[in-house]
């Protein structure tokens, strides 16, 4: 069994586990966060898949806490999808982490090994291809919030390089053929537009959202590519948007809109952050 080590511990997040359960914590109750902690978890789910920010928790935790609140208040899934962006260019198009755990300040979360398999077996571009997750943060620091929200949950990884539509609905299809009627949350990871005024990055993510809440991938895929958003994870995003629609999600709302301006002050060049859920 592989242990995937953490590789932003330390920078995007604290490497400490007391520090970090206080960050996370600490994320829910900010003036930009739900501003409560975690709901007492009902017996029933209706979120099929969320969209989560993936930058230091400096900036982005308050944000993905709204994401993380809602998951907190609903039943748990079986398993988790993570899908990320490729940040560092190593690896296939499209990765897959199949086996063993990944290993956070808080403990180990193990892979699920079967769901893995099966999306692998379903696909015939999505390769078994550990080093595209080596060196990325996108999936990784998704995971002490999941921790702290479902403790011992189960995860399947992947990474996408190529994020074009037909990958994307690619991808979204060979998860819902390989969840054969499992209860499967899907989780979104992506930054919004990079190192842009305030203004120029609120008009053109205010665009991306549009997209995401009329969960239309075509339009998201269309917008990011003729309004040059500089968003890192819209192919994650677009699958996750059709692999909802395909298990009978209706509707996707936004829970929360930030910029890393809103933290420091500095409106020059920012950085945007939203939490969006589908439900059915």
């Amino acid at each position: 069994m592989g242990i995937r080590r953490p590789w932003v511990a330390g920078a995007f997040y604290p490497a400490d586990p007391e520090r970090l359960n206080r960050t996370i914590k600490d994320s829910f109750t900010h003036r930009l966060g739900p501003g409560e902690p975690p709901r007492q978890r009902s017996s029933e789910r209706k979120i099929v898949s969320v969209v989560c920010p993936h930058a230091g928790y400096m900036y982005s935790g308050p944000t993905a806490a709204h994401s993380y609140h809602q998951l907190a208040s609903e039943a748990e899934p079986d398993s988790v999808v993570i899908l990320g962006p490729n940040h560092t260019g190593l690896g296939g198009p499209v990765s897959l982490w199949g086996t063993g755990a990944w290993e956070t300040p808080l403990g180990h979360l193990r892979v699920d090994e079967e769901l893995a398999m099966d999306i692998f077996e379903t696909s015939d571009f999505i390769d078994m291809d550990e080093t595209a997750h080596l060196r990325e943060h996108s999936i990784e620091v998704q995971l002490p919030f999941l921790q702290y929200v479902y403790q011992d949950i189960r995860f399947v990884p992947i990474c996408m390089g190529l994020q074009d539509l037909e990958t994307s609905r690619e991808v979204g299809r060979a998860i819902v053929e390989a969840i054969r009627g499992k209860d499967i949350l899907i989780l979104a990871s992506t930054d919004l537009t990079h190192m842009e005024s305030k203004a120029s990055a609120s008009a053109k993510d205010h665009g991306v959202i549009e997209s995401i809440e009329a969960m239309d991938e075509a339009a998201l895929q269309n917008w990011v590519r003729t309004q040059r958003v500089s968003m890192c994870g819209y192919g994650p995003v677009s699958a996750a948007i059709y692999a909802s629609k395909m298990l009978g999600a209706e509707k996707a709302e936004l829970l929360s809109y930030s910029t890393s301006g809103d933290i420091t002050g500095d409106l020059s060049a920012v950085v945007g952050y939203a939490a969006v859920k589908i439900t059915r």
